[in-house]
């Protein structure tokens, strides 16, 4: 199944204004609403990285990254009602806007933004407000490729991943906001493999899980991955890289010794991205880009039976990224970029049956239409909506999961 330029067009917008409040016959339209369609889609002004909803699912934050196309790098905020999205303003935010967290108190959203990382005021990015960003964290380091972000439950401490300085930053919050978000508010760094991601909290919040795209190489790992990227000859099937990796990282630890937090590093895949867990935080999905494949763990070997641990397998469509758990755990879902390919092409996103991953293609229940290069997926607290990026075509994508719009299985 493919979006059709019809859908796209009939996406609805609305912007709720005081002549539009509906009768005494009608109920007033709420955030979490659903949609006329299974699948709503919003055109936005540039390719966006991550939708990002607030707790009560009335805004939605996404960043755009700074374009070879030259559109200006910022943070978008969308209104959510009745089912609809609109585009309510993009404020500019310096660097590079990719993965951003919200403290659990909704007051400040924190931004990855290549060298940087950005400060906001939540309240006052919904208001527009003209002061919002508060300020930024620089280091006097090069090529820090900030890309993904966390809080703490406490709100006190943040992780940042620095993709390119293979490490993740770990950031004192009171410290950043009492000297103006200075460097000096960093601990300490926890050492990665190349190209970290995510960074994915155990419930207890006593382990956090984080991804390399390769393995360290001081672990010694065997090279077993193809080259990956757009200059990459698809029937060229040398190994040059080892797998990418799960690290295992001591939370309490990370606070006082960054540098020695890592418990353990288990193979997870060539090119492992993205990570989530089952609500009960006992299994680990992750997403392997250069293996077209999502890859699901015990996490209670990660660190005790790391051989062991690996639980299933199971093939999903081309250089998958963004994975999400929804349906109170019972399905995966699964975004294939094909981010390599050249392509503008629409893609999907794969549905996997978490309860029959031993089937391995068996647990492949169907896909759902997407855009070009579906990127990241979040949803919302309230369990009802998945909220997806489309990169490549510049949409966001808003799915109703109480209608989920399942086609027949892509092979």
């Amino acid at each position: 199944m493919r979006i059709s330029r019809r859908r796209i067009v009939a996406a609805a917008i609305v912007t709720t204004t005081a002549a539009s409040l509906p009768s005494a016959a009608h109920a007033a339209p709420a955030c979490n609403d659903p949609g006329r369609s299974a699948i709503t889609i919003l055109e936005v002004p540039g390719p966006p990285f991550q939708a990002l909803p607030n707790a009560d699912g009335c805004w939605v934050f996404v960043s755009f990254p700074a374009t070879a196309a030259g559109k200006p790098s910022g943070v978008g905020v969308l209104r959510r009602m009745g089912g609809k999205l609109s585009l309510e303003r993009v404020v500019p935010v310096d660097g590079n806007p990719t993965g951003m967290v919200l403290t659990h108190d909704g007051a400040l959203l924190i931004v990855a933004a290549g060298p940087r990382i950005a400060f906001i005021d939540a309240a006052k990015l919904i208001a527009g407000k003209g002061d919002a960003v508060l300020g930024y964290l620089d280091e006097p380091i090069a090529r820090l490729g900030r890309i993904y972000a966390n809080v703490t439950a406490d709100d006190k401490f943040a992780f940042v991943a620095d993709e390119n300085a293979l490490t993740i930053s770990v950031i004192d919050l009171a410290k950043a906001r009492a000297s103006g978000f200075k460097a000096t508010a960093i601990i300490g760094k926890i050492p990665t493999g190349t190209l970290p991601i995510a960074l994915t909290f155990s419930p207890d919040e006593k382990v956090m899980y984080a991804t390399s795209q390769w393995a360290p190489a001081a672990l010694k790992w065997p090279i077993e991955c193809k080259r990956e990227g757009a200059n990459a000859n698809a029937n060229d099937m040398t190994a040059v890289n080892p797998q990418g990796a799960i690290h295992v990282i001591d939370v309490e630890r990370a606070k006082t010794d960054p540098a020695h937090s890592v418990v353990a590093s288990v193979p997870a895949g060539c090119s492992a991205v993205r990570l989530v867990l089952s609500p009960s935080g006992d299994r680990a999905y992750v997403t392997a880009r250069n293996s077209n494949a999502l890859l699901a763990f015990e996490t209670a070997k990660l660190r005790t039976d790391p051989t062991h641990a690996l639980i299933a397998r199971i093939s999903v469509g081309t250089a998958p990224v963004g994975v999400a758990v929804i349906d109170s755990g019972r399905k995966i879902v699964v975004t294939n970029s094909n981010r390599f390919g050249g392509t503008k092409d629409q893609q999907y996103l794969t549905v996997v049956d978490a309860t029959k991953l031993d089937a391995g293609a068996g647990a492949v229940i169907g896909s759902i239409a997407a855009g070009a290069f579906p990127r990241e997926m979040r949803v919302t607290a309230d369990g009802r909506t998945l909220l997806l990026t489309n990169f490549g075509s510049s949409s966001i994508e808003m799915i109703d999961l109480a209608r989920l719009p399942v086609d027949a299985v892509k092979r």
